[in-house]
C-alpha cells in the first residue's frame, strides 16, 4: 500500500536504498542531457554556418593575398636598402683610400724634391770656393784670357743652367736678411754697400749664402 507522505512503497527495496544504484542513475540521466544538449549545439551551429555569406572565403583569401604582397614589397625595400647602405660604405672606404693616396703621393712628392734640393744645395755650397777664387782671379785679372777663363765661364754657365745665381755689388741697398756686415763705415740712416768681400748665392729662389760686405754711405 502506498503512503501518500511521498515514501517509497518499499523502503527497504535496495533501488531506493542502495547509494551506488541512485547515483548510476543520475549520472545516466545528465550524460543522456549533456549528449542532448551537444547535439542541440551542433545542429545551431550548422544552421548558423548555413546563414554565412558566401562571398567571407574569397574576401579573406584577397586580403590574405594583400598581406602577402605587402610582406613581400617590405622585403624587397629591406633588400634594397641594405644593397644601398652596403655601396654607400664602399663609396666612403674607396673615397677615403683615394684621399690618403693622394696625400701619401703629394707628402712623397715634396719630401722627394726636398732630398734634390738637399743634394743640389750640397753640391752647389762644394763649389763656392772655387767661384770665390775665380772671383778673386778676375779681380787681379787672371781671368783675361787663357785657359783659366774657358774654365771659369764653363762653370759658371753650368751652375747658371740649375738656377744658381749670384747677388751682392757694390752700391746695392743693404739688407741684413741677405747682406752680413763685417764694418760699417756710414754715418746717415741710408746705407749701401761699399765693399763686396765675399758674394751671396741663391738657388731657384732658395738662399745658400749669404754674402760679406762692408756698409758705406751712398756715392
Amino acid at each position: 500500500m502506498t503512503q501518500s507522505n511521498g515514501m517509497p512503497d518499499n523502503p527497504g527495496d535496495p533501488e531506493n536504498t542502495d547509494p551506488e544504484a541512485t547515483s548510476a542513475e543520475t549520472s545516466e540521466a545528465a550524460a543522456e542531457e549533456a549528449a542532448a544538449g551537444q547535439g542541440a549545439s551542433e545542429d545551431a551551429i550548422e544552421g548558423q554556418s548555413a546563414e554565412f555569406d558566401p562571398t567571407l572565403e574569397s574576401d579573406v583569401d584577397a586580403a590574405l593575398a594583400d598581406i602577402d604582397a605587402e610582406l613581400a614589397d617590405a622585403e624587397a625595400d629591406s633588400a634594397d636598402n641594405s644593397v644601398e647602405a652596403q655601396l654607400a660604405e664602399r663609396t666612403e672606404d674607396l673615397q677615403r683610400v683615394s684621399a690618403e693616396y693622394a696625400n701619401y703621393r703629394r707628402r712623397t712628392e715634396r719630401e722627394r724634391q726636398g732630398v734634390i734640393d738637399n743634394a743640389k744645395t750640397t753640391v752647389i755650397t762644394k763649389l763656392l770656393p772655387i767661384l770665390d777664387d775665380l772671383d778673386l782671379a778676375e779681380k787681379h785679372g787672371d781671368l783675361a784670357e787663357g785657359p783659366l777663363k774657358a774654365i771659369a765661364t764653363k762653370l759658371r754657365d753650368t751652375l747658371r743652367e740649375y738656377k744658381v745665381e749670384a747677388f751682392a755689388a757694390e752700391g746695392d741697398t743693404f739688407d741684413p736678411e741677405i747682406h752680413e756686415a763685417v764694418q760699417d763705415l756710414s754715418s746717415g740712416d741710408e746705407k749701401v754697400i761699399g765693399t763686396v768681400l765675399r758674394k751671396g748665392y741663391r738657388a731657384d729662389a732658395r738662399m745658400i749664402r749669404t754674402a760679406m760686405v762692408i756698409i758705406s754711405d751712398p756715392a
